[in-house]
């Protein structure tokens, strides 16, 4: 592995979503990421084509039954020579499988033991079921997303899962081991996404207490109140997106709509913006979108094409900065951010459950003769 993090070795339990995202954030950047699949997890055979499982890319797999003490111990010895370990179950899980915190760190007081979970390890929700949409809706985002009059809308699942969960394990996880290379000793990291989604919110808390921002929904200026934050449809039902908020940029593009600037109202004259909006709205229908994109290139009117995803991947930008890679056929986003020193290598493929996890024992300390003893026993299960 090649990158910032290469010689970092962080053990993964396996699970769904965040926590595998914050582990795959770290195996982009060259950490050496080895993650613990339930045994009945490994196909008994190794399937065709190439696993579709993304967040799983640029890691080893290994099936470990964690039922079975000598799989415990497997994992154990395993964290020995660990930097991080990162779960992503319900509080006091890890802790009944004899993988807690407690058990990880007497074995490795240097360990950080991230911990990944929608309502975080204390609070009357700890041990409630919930997604994405659940925690950012108690986190005060999802009310602020959406038009006026209209319900909220979901941001996919990028704000609780993605933005406020797993990137945030991945930033907790490297704090606390800069942490421990001044002090020795590791730490325990609680990323609850209802914490992570409401630190996102940090700068609309900001507004708010400023007054310049309401609670009533699509009435604001980020959030498709002002007709110059938003997004239009054109001549051929395709939409761009306008951001012009700086008085400067407000005038390229009146410029790029042909509006003279001296006969339009005040651009923060919140009273206007409703027949603004819809003004402006008729005007983006007279062309299509990429006649729009070709009017304001080459200037700072903030408007952009609103693209599909495989249109993304084409994008001229994007193909110049190498934003998306394929690999094994697959498209997929490049790792980010960028190092000039220590450049990211392309991420290998995403392993099947259990590819390469013989190997990665040994490359971990684990003796062969114990590795090949653990699979004959079914504790251990490779592909």
């Amino acid at each position: 592995m090649r990158g910032p993090l290469a010689g970092l070795r962080v053990i993964e339990l396996g699970g769904i979503g965040p926590c595998p995202f914050g582990a795959m954030v770290l195996a982009d950047l060259g950490a050496d990421v080895l993650r613990v699949e339930r045994s009945s997890a490994v196909p008994p055979n190794r399937p065709d084509g190439a696993s579709w499982d993304l967040l799983q890319r640029g890691k080893r797999s290994v099936g470990v039954d964690l039922k079975h003490g000598e799989g415990v111990e497997l994992v154990l010895s395993l964290v020995e020579s660990a930097d991080a370990l990162v779960e992503g179950f319900r509080p006091g899980v890890t802790e009944r499988l004899g993988l807690g915190p407690d058990a990880c760190r007497a074995r490795n007081g240097r360990l950080v033991y991230g911990r990944m979970t929608g309502w975080g390890q204390d609070g009357p929700l700890a041990d409630r079921a919930g997604h994405d949409i659940d925690y950012i809706s108690v986190g005060g985002a999802l009310e602020s997303i959406g038009r006026a009059g209209e319900r909220p809308v979901p941001p996919l699942n990028l704000v609780g899962d993605f933005g406020g969960g797993g990137m945030l394990l991945a930033l907790g996880v490297m704090a606390a081991l800069w942490s421990a290379q001044r002090s020795g000793e590791g730490d325990v990291v609680d990323v609850a996404m209802v914490d992570g989604s409401a630190l996102l919110m940090t700068m609309t808390w900001a507004f708010r207490a400023l007054g310049v921002w309401k609670d009533e929904r699509g009435t604001n200026l980020l959030d498709t109140g002002a007709p110059f934050y938003d997004t239009y449809e054109c001549a051929d039902g395709k939409m761009v997106a306008v951001g012009a908020l700086e008085p400067q940029f407000y005038e390229q593009l009146l410029a790029v709509m042909d509006l003279p600037a001296a006969a339009e109202p005040p651009q923060m004259d919140r009273s206007r913006w409703p027949e603004t909006k819809r003004r402006y709205a008729e005007i983006f229908r007279t062309r299509t979108r990429d006649e729009w994109a070709a009017l304001a290139e080459g200037t700072d009117a903030c408007l952009a094409p609103v693209l599909t995803m495989g249109e993304a991947a084409a994008y001229s930008h994007n193909v110049a900065r190498g934003t998306f890679l394929e690999i094994g056929g697959v498209v997929q986003p490049a790792p980010a951010p960028r190092f000039q020193r220590q450049p990211a290598a392309m991420p290998p493929m995403p392993p099947w459950p259990g590819d390469g996890g013989e190997a990665a024992l040994i490359d971990w300390g684990i003796p062969p003769d114990t590795v090949a003893a653990l699979r004959r026993s079914g504790v251990v299960a490779t592909l």
